[in-house]
């Protein structure tokens, strides 16, 4: 590690779980989607060998321990026991042989159930709800055990559905299930189990909390019964596996939550509806006495899921204040998650306030990254931006349970910037059968990204761009404060498409005639631009892109006329400045995307309310004045008074040619999305040519 900036080096010291050692304080965090036993396979329970491949590439590339995704005791589909698929774990012996080569530790992540947070997709909603389908579908999914809950409790995602209570019967055979797959887990050469969770709002969880815990029973009322279904697993692995092997919990060390379905932001005052820090002091020690051997910490829970799935408008370390003073108060290592930047977890690492940095979808965006911060070549890691698209897609909106695809939900964890994650067979880069002359003409982040899979492939690509620079509107959506991210991201494509020969940049070149290119094959990747309705006024206003170029001045009072992904990233960037932001949305909520996860769109949702910044729903604009603007909703026309208008109306394709013969057309000159759409539709198109 000679190149290896000191700054850092205390990440790469050894510790201990238990007496498991542990090469270095690199945590690679579980993600949904990621279980080595598979997710929601239609079949049950197999070995999940695209997790396998993915796991072994990371523990090549120098992370210290892998904990892989939830797998549930029960499967999703067909309700099969983990413990009894014998295969399964004669497979992952010999997967567990290959990981220890490379001397990275790896644990098994198990989980209980999701209960009220089970993100119950909206076509199931209705099939939940008829009790006759209901029941001829349980074989395949039983949605009832599913979203079994402590207690009767409303659903996190549908206000249609309410999830029953669980079974002491079933509580104790899920304990007694985790003990024989524990045992099962060790016999295979794994080195640790996690208890998924007392975190996130998850079934452990909401037995602690008494906003979710009603019981009677001896699972319910005091601190020792609320925290006993936890204690109980612990206990039952360790009498199984042995007082040495260790058990890790996923914790989660305060809520930061309000009411149901309602989360805290960041800064807010507010009065803690689940677990507080008080609680939480006292909890850490109790689990820590019952056996638990590592806490793997962050905050949050479904209802304020930005803070354990943050989105870039949370800060950076968001969870590590909460996270080391727990530290304070145990004997046993603690991990801390989100947003961690490695120098900041190195510092507290050498300052004794954590044990290690926990990292996750940093891994999706570039495998590598660990290897290059030892290597000192920061600038060659592809950052995450944090946009959830593909790692954790779930959207909900008002009217909408979990607006996202049955294949999405049981193929999470890949990522928007790499398509080859968790899809290796699907997306790979193969040498092309003959080189061809290619021109890509729109330099954004769709132009961009063919021009690399090209180049990769073999063909001589000429990459033009009609401004002076690289970025296509990423530039403009890159603009705000809250997106340093992806101002890197832009400095990482510029700077790949430096190290390939076959990739020339052609700047200040506006294509009007792509037949006079001269090329074999035309990629067409010009993006799309604003909508701009006729609307008597219009022309007063700000276009979004404008705005956030910095091309007008804007006032103090701003009404923002459009309350999707980007007219509400407006709207918080002006707050942030000081101005005072009012929303106009034609839907009944605001971010009405299936196309905007839920971890991004609620602390939007949130942060406008607990800030009073004025949302007006259901409102069309009639038209823009001088002073205001006009608007309608159901009740009839008003006046909203203001200093300056922002229109982000939304945007449609605007190819500079149609496709044809040798003709391709990608990312938004195709059909608007976003950035998973954007990439993903690049590589369909450029792996074919």
């Amino acid at each position: 590690m000679e190149k290896l900036d000191p700054k850092y080096q205390a990440l790469f010291t050894p510790w201990k779980i238990g007496n498991v050692e542990i090469k270095n304080r690199i945590v690679l965090c579980p993600m949904g989607g990621t279980s080595l036993f598979g997710w929601m396979n239609l079949g049950g329970n197999k070995f999940n060998k695209e997790a396998a491949k993915f796991f072994l590439e990371k523990a090549k590339n120098n992370v210290g321990l892998i904990i892989p995704g939830i797998a549930p005791i029960k499967s999703t589909y067909r309700g099969q026991w983990l413990y009894k698929n014998d295969k399964m774990f004669e497979e992952l012996k010999a997967f567990m042989e290959e990981i220890h080569k490379t001397g990275a530790k790896l644990f098994i992540q198990i989980t209980a159930g999701m209960g009220r947070s089970f993100a119950i997709p909206t076509p199931l909603v209705a099939l939940h709800n008829m009790p006759v389908i209901r029941d001829i579908i349980k074989p395949i999914i039983n949605i009832p055990y599913q979203s079994a809950s402590p207690s009767v409790l409303p659903s996190r995602w549908s206000e249609k559905v309410k999830c029953r209570e669980i079974t002491v019967k079933e509580i104790q055979e899920i304990v007694d299930a985790f003990a024989k797959t524990a045992l099962k887990c060790k016999e295979a050469g794994v080195d640790g189990v996690e208890v998924h969770a007392v975190h996130e709002g998850y079934l452990l969880d909401q037995f602690t909390t008494e906003y979710t815990n009603k019981r009677t029973d001896e699972y319910g009322g005091s601190f020792e019964n609320r925290y006993r279904f936890a204690t109980d697993i612990v206990k039952a692995i360790k009498e199984s596996c042995g007082k040495d092997f260790p058990v890790s919990l996923r914790y989660s060390v305060t809520s930061k939550v309000k009411d149901f379905c309602v989360g805290a932001v960041p800064g807010e005052e507010y009065e803690e509806m689940g677990r507080n820090m008080e609680e939480s002091e006292r909890a850490a020690k109790y689990l820590q006495d019952a056996g638990y051997d590592m806490l793997n910490a962050d905050n949050g829970t479904y209802d304020s899921w930005y803070w354990a799935h943050p989105p870039m408008y949370m800060p950076q370390n968001c969870n590590l204040e909460d996270v080391s003073h727990i530290k304070s108060v145990v004997s046993i290592p603690v991990v801390c998650a989100g947003r961690m930047q490695p120098e900041v977890g190195a510092q507290a690492i050498a300052d004794g306030k954590i044990d290690a940095m926990g990292v996750a979808r940093q891994f999706l965006a570039d495998s590598e990254w660990v290897t290059k911060l030892i290597e000192n070549r920061l600038e060659d890691i592809r950052p995450c931006i944090c946009c959830h698209n593909a790692c954790f897609n779930m959207a909900h909106y008002k009217g909408v349970a979990n607006a996202q695809s049955i294949h999405d939900a049981s193929h999470i964890a890949r990522c928007a910037l790499d398509p080859t994650v968790m899809q290796s067979e699907k997306y790979k880069i193969e040498p092309a059968k003959v080189k061809k002359n290619i021109a890509v003409v729109g330099g954004g982040i769709g132009g961009m990204e063919a021009a690399l899979v090209l180049a990769k492939r073999g063909h001589n690509v000429t990459l033009y761009e009609k401004s002076g620079e690289l970025g296509g509107v990423f530039i403009a959506a890159s603009a705000p404060s809250f997106k340093e991210k992806d101002k890197m991201l832009i400095a990482w494509y510029v700077r790949e498409l430096s190290k390939y020969p076959n990739i020339d940049v052609q700047l200040h070149t506006k294509v009007k005639d792509v037949e006079g290119l001269g090329a074999d094959e035309v990629i067409i990747a010009t993006g799309a631009k604003a909508i701009k309705p006729k609307i008597k006024g219009i022309d007063r206003a700000v276009p979004a892109v404008d705005y956030l170029l910095n091309k007008e001045v804007i006032g103090r009072d701003v009404v923002v006329i459009g309350g999707g992904l980007t007219g509400c990233e407006i709207a918080y960037d002006l707050y942030l400045k000081g101005k005072n932001p009012i929303i106009v949305e034609m839907q009944n909520d605001l971010i009405v995307s299936k196309k905007v996860p839920f971890a991004n769109a609620s602390y939007l949702r949130d942060f406008f309310n607990a800030n009073d910044v004025p949302v007006y729903l259901e409102t069309k604009l009639v038209s823009v004045g001088s002073d205001g603007v006009m608007v309608a909703d159901k009740e009839g026309k008003f006046k909203i008074s203001c200093d300056t208008v922002i229109t982000a109306l939304g945007y449609k394709p605007n190819p500079v040619a149609k496709k044809g013969k040798n003709v391709h057309v990608v990312g938004d000159a195709c059909e608007v999305g976003n950035l998973r759409t954007v990439i993903w539709n690049a590589w369909d198109v450029c792996m074919k040519i």
